[in-house]
């Protein structure tokens, strides 16, 4: 991975923010596909689309 996933990724979780937020901008910021529809919601959903547009400030609006 580059450093910036990896910093990113880090600072989310040191941040304490919603998992399912960063499982969503991990698989967004390498273009995985998503998940299968029932396992989706909304903080997913959001990781995802934030991951999609390396957006490395979205993670705020999740913290636990």
């Amino acid at each position: 991975m580059n450093q910036q996933y990896y910093d990113a990724v880090v600072a989310m979780e040191k941040a304490g923010a919603n998992p399912e937020f960063v499982q969503g901008w991990q698989n967004g910021y390498l273009f995985n596909p998503m998940r299968e529809e029932q396992r989706l919601n909304e903080a997913y959903e959001a990781g995802y689309e934030a991951g999609k547009s390396r957006d490395t400030n979205a993670y705020k609006e999740w913290l636990e």
